[in-house]
């Protein structure tokens, strides 16, 4: 089924209007908002597609997204307004930076990667905790036309290394700590570990640079502090490029199902385009807006909703440092009221995680400067939104969900608050929006009836979504224009009511959702396969009530072991050393064989239906059918066990 414009009833004119027009005139929407944007040179045109995958828009056109976000507002008088407060529970510390002192930052950041010999098109792999001068990194880069690939401060140093190794960096930025629940997380270890334990990280970087946070910096021969290379940069270029609107902005690796994860790559121009838009109709953001988004640098939501969006609208932007319940449950609220934050931007485990605890934490704060709370990351169950809807706020301010992903650059289902609040419904992301075409099909490719659970596609591209993969157009087309032919795969089960309506009920292929983070299952299974006592693995997710999935494991052990809860513990602590507390394995199963198909290959998705008790669907591929008998043994004994 089409993503058809809701029941006219329920909408405005003015998003009646903008809905039509990104139907029938595409270029003509996405071309009136690139014209609020600056440009060095105006694109010669605004879409060229050549078949399906092969697209792109603003050619012609020059821009700069860090200029745009900084430079422009300052050259128009805005130098003095807040651009970016940086706030921690954990240190209780705050700092305010305008337009004009974060511009300065970023320059000098910018002449510092330039004297380490990063220029135009050179990779700089960020591994930072949730702090200033992870922004600056990041705008610097796009400064001077580098391309930053940003690493969740979360992830192991396995996870890391594959990350370096994708991206291929000239530079890594990193910090000694980073601060989270009262203690200090010691991200030089992990990027030391990343370069001892794992081939080819090390060797791929000419210079790694550490931000002093703690005490007792000790430095490798490769890698200064950040102070000596800021230093060292003083006398260097720290003026922009005029990037092409097709030149690479970042790439940012997100997990797949096979293999090592994709580096996803956003460009200058369109990129900038979506993400602006949507800051306009769907969070209706402007300059006046003190924005808080509770995310991290590390995902797209941070890319694009706490770093470039914000800015590029001219706002107020909030950096936090830390989790929502430390030094206790009513941080954030206190962070709203402390600087009259206007927008909320959070998730929905963070919101079961903080309707746990009394509500005298989120009474004691003046929550009055709010005028809306957005929530994405994963569906917002209605509970979830019931809670922060009516307890926390009274009713006095929507709480409304929406959809994206790290592909589609910024929301593509939502609710518009920013054109026109539609009736929410809880459990609902909301409709397509403006420009974004997409339609429910079957596992075939053809329409569903409403009400009918499909996979969603997208039936056209639209500036935000990623033109290719850094791997090249072979595995971007094939992971995400092969399935359905002539439409981009999202990957989500989805539902669309009367109205237009979409009900998410999960992933469609085999990307893991913990808390709101993608996780690769192979990521977890390489970590499992790199202890000696074990063979192979198959990971599957499967649902939990307070993070949405959790991972099972299933383990085929060597001959020569005999596996017990030791060895269960010893596998847990290994995925969190190695890809980070993020990947929280439920169950760990130990069983002679795993369901292949006769080329080899572990079947998952049969693994997944035993564990969720649901129809094998089609096995006549698979090698040996007791393999089955195994898994579904082995999911009967974890239930009996218990697990954790």
């Amino acid at each position: 089924m089409a993503a058809d414009v809701p029941d006219q009833e329920l909408v405005a004119p003015q998003l009646k209007a903008l809905l039509r027009e990104g139907r029938e005139r595409p270029e003509a929407l996405w071309g009136g908002v690139a014209d609020d944007l600056h440009w060095f040179e105006r694109p010669d045109r605004i879409y060229r597609e050549d078949g399906p995958g092969d697209f792109a828009w603003f050619e012609g056109g020059r821009t700069n997204l860090s200029y745009n976000a900084l430079d422009y507002h300052v050259e128009r008088g805005a130098g003095n307004r807040a651009a970016l407060v940086y706030e921690t529970g954990e240190r209780d510390a705050t700092r305010v930076y305008t337009y004009r002192e974060l511009l300065h930052e970023v320059r000098e950041t910018a002449a510092m990667l330039r004297a380490y010999g990063v220029g135009a098109g050179d990779r700089v792999t960020i591994y930072m905790p949730m702090s200033p001068e992870a922004v600056v990194a990041m705008l610097a880069c796009t400064r001077i036309g580098a391309i930053h690939s940003v690493v969740f401060g979360g992830f192991g140093a396995g996870a890391l290394a594959d990350r370096i190794e994708l991206a291929d960096p000239t530079v890594l930025l990193t910090a000694d700590v980073g601060y989270r629940s009262g203690d200090e997380v010691d991200l030089k270890r992990l990027v030391d570990r990343s370069f001892d334990e794992h081939d080819a990280p090390g060797e791929l970087l000419d210079e790694v640079i550490v931000l002093e946070r703690g005490d007792d910096l000790e430095l490798r021969p490769y890698e200064t502090a950040w102070s000596e290379a800021i230093e060292a940069g003083a006398d260097a270029d720290d003026s922009h490029v005029e990037t092409a609107a097709t030149d690479p902005a970042f790439v940012l690796p997100t997990s797949g199902t096979t293999g090592r994860p994709k580096g996803t790559v956003h460009q200058h121009g369109g990129y900038q385009v979506h993400v602006y838009a949507m800051a306009d109709w769907m969070f209706g953001l402007d300059p006046e807006d003190v924005w808080f988004a509770t995310s991290d640098v590390g995902w797209i939501v941070g890319h694009s909703y706490i770093v470039y969006a914000p800015l590029l609208v001219g706002a107020t932007t909030v950096v936090y440092e830390g989790t929502p319940v430390y030094p206790d449950a009513g941080v954030w609220w206190d962070v709203v009221e402390r600087h009259g934050v206007t927008e909320l931007f959070t998730a929905p485990t963070a919101i079961r995680a903080l309707s746990g605890h009394d509500d005298a934490y989120h009474e004691r704060a003046d929550l009055s400067s709010l005028a809306a709370v957005f929530s994405a990351g994963e569906p917002l169950n209605p509970p979830a939104w019931r809670w922060l809807q009516k307890d926390v706020l009274d009713d006095a301010v929507p709480v409304i969900d929406h959809m994206w992903q790290t592909e589609t650059g910024g929301p593509i289902v939502g609710n518009p608050y920013g054109v026109d609040l539609l009736p929410i419904r809880p459990g609902s992301a909301g409709i397509a929006l403006p420009g974004v075409e997409l339609e429910v099909v079957d596992f075939d490719g053809s329409p569903v009836e409403p009400g009918t659970e499909g996979a969603l596609v997208i039936d056209r591209p639209f500036p935000g979504l990623t033109p290719t993969l850094w791997e090249g157009d072979d595995r971007y087309h094939r992971e995400y224009w092969a399935e359905v032919d002539g439409k981009y795969w999202v990957g989500d089960a989805v539902s669309m009511d009367e109205d237009g309506y979409l009900w998410f009920s999960g992933r469609a292929d085999e990307v893991i959702t913990i808390a709101g983070h993608r996780i690769g299952p192979t990521d977890i299974e390489d970590a499992l396969v790199a202890h000696e006592a074990v063979v192979e693995a198959a990971v599957v997710g499967k649902p939990d009530p307070e993070r949405t999935e959790v991972a099972s494991a299933f383990v085929v052990p060597g001959t020569d072991v005999e596996p017990d809860d030791d060895l269960r513990a010893e596998l847990r602590d290994l995925v969190r050393d190695d890809v980070g507390p993020i990947a929280v394995v439920e169950d760990v199963a130990f069983v002679e064989q795993l369901p292949k198909t006769r080329s080899g290959k572990i079947m998952r998705r049969t693994v997944r239906n035993i564990v969720l008790d649901e129809d094998l669907g089609d096995v006549s591929t698979m090698e040996d059918r007791t393999a089955v008998d195994a898994i579904e043994a082995a999911t009967d004994e974890i239930e009996v066990r218990g697990e954790p």
